[in-house]
């Protein structure tokens, strides 16, 4: 977050200086990377001209029909003529727009798919900088606005132009004087329109962030609303969200207040202009110069000059909105990603896995794990014991590379572990963590989660039975089919886990990671996981954090963490006689079971 506010005063503070085409750059790039429907675009643009052209011709027609209209000389075909004139204007108009619609949409489809692939990809630090609410905003919030501005206003912004080009062309020709007086509100609105403009894109800057920064305020208590009432902390995140919408509301009320300047202030100038069109063009009708049609047919060409202003206007407005949200967009398109596919495929993972003074830190100046080093042999159970805070789970972390070292090396056999493919090495892992996470659906659809192949009902239920599942799996209302809920809140700890186990089962992995998955169920529940558990780990590579003696006592090996190093390692026998520390984490365990 205080990026993000960093961000959002760069931005009030010096958002004016930068130039407009700096800004566009941007956008224009993310929309040409969409690849828009060339054909689609042309087309549009095709009857956008034909519409604007048809357009032109009809105040030219009613010229013609003022200038000579009465009841006895009233000419059918002229008539006959406007009506097409209308037709085609209305049926060119509709089709541009449904097609300018579809290409917007699918430019916003692409520019979701690319983000939504991005975020997949991202690597652990970018989501440790980043809450999830804001990410989400980026998703459909930020996407939303270039939508907006694709499908309902660069319609306008073309047909605009071309009508106001056609109609100064016309109107010189009909009276340059006239004309001249005209285009005096030219200069006016871009006065007007320039600084208003990079007005717009600080306040649209700023709320972009406020939107992300409440979606993730909103997404954080709704997703932990058990928490929030288990700790009566609902007036604290009431007043955290109507924080956050009041600071909407004020940026609401600004971007408000600048658009009710823009519109009313154009249409004045307009509405001069106007005015004084009527005015001197009475006086020249009344002198000869011009006919009762032609003065009809300036005030027509005016008015399809001064709605097409109004759309353009709105269309920058919009754009400055959008070019904000690009932004966002851009810098999460330019995070780096994990390369999955990058090195070669892990052939054999049951060879030992070796750190070599093994140095990380989430910020550079701050070691998490400090130079330590040790061995994993191939096929035994290596657990890890410490305080809360040593570096155990930071440990976990990095053999599963979702962050890599500033110092040192981890090894698989002879090859570091960085040189393998991502994906084929995460392939080899198994992970089972103290609160194993599961998505909204079935059951079947959580143990077979992230696998690339079909698996068959013999292959689901005999992976259930190994990891103590199948039983109550058997007993639920629609067995496999049975919906879990959002995180799997409709089954119990123990449930989860072994849920959890029999996804690991499944994959087949030659590593275990198990962070304690015993640590915070029942004994009834914490038997049937250890008996899951054993088949689980039997031949496996399996490194787990400990909090009870009863996983201590069967390691093969011992690693004791204190604040990131490596204090002690060998067996339980070993470590009571010579580790000071495991004694008493030992004894500690001895004194909650016999109060258990």
């Amino acid at each position: 977050m205080e990026n993000n506010r960093t961000g959002r005063s760069a931005i009030k503070d010096g958002g004016g200086q930068t130039s407009p085409k700096k800004h566009l750059r941007p956008f224009i790039k993310l929309i040409r990377d969409t690849k828009p429907p060339k054909w689609t675009l042309g087309i549009a643009v095709i009857l956008s001209v034909c519409s604007t052209v048809a357009g032109l011709f009809v105040p030219l027609m009613t010229k013609s029909v003022v200038d000579s209209f009465t009841l006895s000389e009233l000419n059918g075909w002229q008539m006959a003529v406007l009506g097409l004139f209308f037709g085609m204007q209305a049926l060119a108009s509709g089709v541009s727009i449904y097609l300018l619609g579809k290409a917007g949409q699918y430019v916003v489809a692409q520019i979701r798919d690319r983000l939504w692939k991005k975020l997949l990809l991202l690597k652990m630090p970018y989501y440790d900088e980043n809450r999830t609410g804001e990410t989400v905003s980026r998703m459909m919030n930020d996407t939303a606005v270039v939508k907006g501005l694709i499908t309902e206003h660069v319609t306008g912004f073309f047909t605009g132009i071309i009508s106001i080009i056609g109609a100064v062309i016309i109107l010189f020709t009909l009276d340059w004087r006239m004309t001249l007086l005209m285009l005096l509100a030219v200069p006016l609105t871009a006065l007007i329109m320039f600084p208003i403009g990079r007005m717009m894109l600080r306040i649209s800057k700023s709320m972009q962030d406020e939107t992300a920064s409440f979606t993730s305020t909103l997404n954080q208590a709704v997703s932990e609303i058990r928490l929030v009432k288990a700790y009566r902390a609902e007036g604290i995140e009431y007043e955290s969200g109507k924080q956050a919408i009041g600071r909407l509301f004020r940026l609401g009320v600004k971007e408000g207040r600048v658009q009710a300047f823009i519109g009313p202030l154009v249409g004045f100038v307009m509405m001069a202009v106007m005015v004084l069109l009527i005015g001197y063009g009475g006086m020249r009708v009344s002198s000869g110069a011009l006919t009762a049609g032609d003065l009809v047919a300036f005030i027509l060409y005016l008015m399809q000059i001064i709605m097409p202003i109004n759309q353009i206007s709105t269309f920058f407005t919009q754009m400055q909105k959008a070019v904000g949200a690009t932004e966002r967009i851009i810098e999460t398109l330019e995070a780096p990603v994990e390369a999955l596919e990058q090195g070669r495929k892990v052939e054999n993972a049951r060879l030992p896995i070796r750190a070599e003074h093994l140095s990380f830190g989430y910020k550079t100046d701050e070691r998490v794990i400090k130079d330590i080093s040790f061995t994993i042999e191939a096929g035994k159970m290596t657990a890890i014991v410490g305080p809360s805070g040593s570096g155990k789970t930071t440990l976990f972390a990095l053999l599963e590379r979702f962050y890599e070292p500033q110092e040192g090396q981890v090894r698989l056999g002879p090859d570091p572990i960085y040189e393998l493919s991502l994906a084929s090495w995460r392939k080899q892992i198994g992970y089972v963590s103290q609160e194993s996470p599961l998505i909204a659906g079935t059951v079947k659809d959580n143990i077979c989660y992230g696998l690339d192949k079909d698996v068959t009902d013999e292959e689901l239920r005999m992976a259930a039975a190994m990891a103590y599942a199948d039983g109550f799996i058997s007993e639920l209302p629609a067995g496999y089919d049975t919906e879990v809920g959002e995180r799997g809140v409709k089954l119990s700890g123990g449930q989860r886990q072994r849920i959890a186990i029999a996804r690991a089962l499944l994959r087949n992995p030659q590593i275990l990671l198990l962070d304690e998955a015993t640590s915070s169920l029942d004994s009834k529940s914490e038997q049937a996981v250890q008996e899951a558990l054993s088949v689980l780990m039997k031949g496996r590579t399996t490194i787990v954090i400990a909090h009870r003696l009863s996983t201590v006592v069967d390691a093969d090996q011992i690693l004791f963490m204190d604040h990131g190093s490596i204090t002690g390692r060998g067996t339980h026998d070993e470590l009571m006689r010579t580790h000071s520390l495991y004694r008493e984490f030992a004894a500690q365990q001895l004194r909650i079971a016999e109060k258990v």
